[in-house]
């Protein structure tokens, strides 16, 4: 879920039903790695000359520092309310989830050294020896078990609560082991261990830091970089943590500059204020690309931008509108003009890479049967006559919060008003924009808004179980009893081939019945300039230590 300066505030969402039985009992991590992908090679296309990386070189010496910029400041940095970019571009280098992601997107074990599965219903995790916290103080089991119990605990309210839905224990069943037994299989927890969902704090440290964890003093963790100043309203700095148990982080310290202003991100990048940075407005790629300070780069995103549909109780209930208006768009226009021309126009609201683990016929069945992305005018203006909609109202909510929203809800008016609908945008602040994805009140006569949506994991189920009925991000009320039961078939799978059979079928209802409209795939990037490098290109960074690896770019600078 999201959107924000240039993507923005997501919130995941797990509901769970009704779910076939696994039959077979798992083998532990290999299975795990396999759910998860992609892109299967180092570098790839978006299809519109923009080449993808994998990551950016390796550092070659350590520094003292590096400046990077985030586009907000982070409410809080809890680990259990951890949804949006900037915390998660931060805290993925201070807290740390019993699996990981990697730079190339695939999983892998992380302060647990193994997952096993011995029964469909049951997951066990054995853990690291000799992990310590940011205090000195050495992790447990009795740790593990506490920290996911936040996320299940109703007073906290956290943004991964129905990741947890399913789980009906959490048991230390040994010093460094917990299991984990479920109501009924689910193949989607174990991948989101590898999440915030999954993040480890020490138990002392958290309830001594009490109502204030999150926003002052340190966040009992285990990660390269423990919590360091944080001058509000300006910057968090984070101190190498020397006691870590992995690879020591390259720089001594990393500091976060909080830049709203997009204009003002780019110039610091050009000056030199700043190294680099993630989420770079697309309205500067040029100028980065063509400054000589540094490189723009291109990685896998795992994102779709998309039109969301919040009512259907108006014109839009009719589907005929709905495709009329999917046929008006002009997608590659936009993806020129709003994402700077680094993207890939679509029919599909899963990207490819999601499906990296899914056989080539799988795949084809996925994405062969999608309407086609170019647009047809008149058909659009024949569907919407036939739907009795000429001269309806309509109202998208646009923002100044980047040009992928503002000039996409341009296109949704452009291409209303060519097949006689009367489009009106409601222009909604900066700051206020997030309260679209929280706010039913905020969503009060508003039709579509502007939607990116990024994977938290590499699985098209992600994104496909946001239109089961009572989906949190089912904002019209969607209701499909038949795509319901395939959400729940699909989530009691834990075999991928077989799941992923089943979420191309799921693929195909929704293309058919649009919830949302699709419109283009859109790449991570991040700029770097000369001094530095080693950070991945891809949307790892979310829930990978990133900044660890980001050091000198060249062999012979001083520290």
């Amino acid at each position: 879920m999201t959107t924000s300066p240039v993507q923005g505030p997501r919130r995941p969402s797990r509901r769970r039903g009704r779910i076939a039985a696994a039959t077979a009992v798992l083998s532990s991590f290999a299975l795990l790695a396999a759910c998860s992908g992609p892109p299967k090679s180092g570098t790839g296309s978006t299809g519109a000359g923009v080449k993808l990386s994998a990551s950016t070189p390796p550092a070659r010496g350590e520094i003292d520092s590096f400046t990077w910029a985030v586009y907000a400041e982070p409410p809080t940095l809890d680990y259990t309310v951890a949804f949006d970019y900037p915390q998660n571009t931060i805290l993925s280098n201070v807290c740390e989830s019993l699996m990981r992601w990697t730079p190339g997107l695939t999983m892998e074990p992380g302060l647990a050294r193994k997952a096993s599965n011995p029964d469909p219903n049951t997951w066990v995790y054995d853990l690291r020896p000799g992990v310590r916290f940011h205090d000195g103080k050495v992790m447990t089991a009795d740790d593990v078990v506490y920290s996911l119990g936040r996320q299940r605990d109703p007073k906290n309210a956290a943004a991964w609560a129905q990741t947890f839905q399913n789980v009906t224990s959490l048991t230390k069943t040994g010093p460094l082991q917990v299991t984990v037994k479920l109501k009924k299989p689910d193949s989607q927890f174990p991948q989101y261990m590898a999440t915030a969902a999954g993040v480890v704090a020490s138990r002392a440290g958290v309830e001594a830091a009490g109502k204030d964890y999150g926003t002052t003093g340190d966040l009992a963790c285990t990660g390269p970089f423990k919590l360091g100043t944080w001058s509000k309203g300006q910057s968090i700095e984070l101190e190498r943590f020397d006691g870590y148990w992995g690879t020591k982080a390259k720089a001594k310290k990393a500091v976060f500059r909080i830049l709203t202003d997009p204009s003002a991100r780019t110039n610091a990048m050009l000056s030199g204020e700043i190294d680099g940075g993630y989420l770079i407005p697309t309205e500067s790629y040029d100028r980065l690309r063509n400054s000589g300070v540094g490189k723009l780069w291109f990685g896998e995103g795992l994102s779709t931008v998309n039109v969301d549909i919040t009512n259907m109780t108006g014109p839009l209930g009719d589907l005929r509108v709905r495709k009329a208006l999917s046929l008006a768009l002009d997608r590659s226009g936009f993806v020129k003009a709003g994402l700077g021309g680094a993207g890939t126009v679509t029919t599909s609201l899963t990207t490819r890479a999601a499906w990296a683990g899914a056989s080539e016929q799988t795949r084809k069945d996925a994405f062969g049967a999608l309407p086609p992305a170019a647009q047809d005018i008149e058909k659009a203006k024949a569907l919407i006559k036939e739907a009795g909609a000429t001269g309806k109202t309509l109202t998208v909510a646009t923002s100044s919060i980047g040009q992928d929203v503002s000039l996409l809800a341009t296109a949704i008016q452009a291409a209303g008003t060519q097949i006689g609908l009367k489009i009106n945008l409601r222009t909604i602040a900066p700051n206020a924009f997030t309260a679209l994805f929280t706010d039913p009140k905020a969503r009060e006569g508003i039709d579509m808004f502007p939607l990116t949506y990024y994977d938290s994991i590499t699985d098209p189920l992600d994104l496909l179980t946001n239109f089961k009925t009572g989906a949190y991000m089912n904002f019209a009320d969607y209701s499909d009893k038949g795509y319901d039961a395939l959400v729940d078939q699909a989530t009691g799978v834990y075999e991928p081939e077989q799941r992923m059979r089943i979420e191309a079928e799921m693929q195909k209802r929704v293309a058919e019945q649009l919830p949302w409209i699709p419109v283009a795939e859109w790449p991570t990037a991040v700029f770097l300039n000369k001094r530095i490098t080693g950070a991945p290109t891809t949307i790892s960074y979310m829930y990978h230590p990133w900044a660890a690896g980001v050091g000198a770019a060249d062999a012979g600078a001083t520290p």
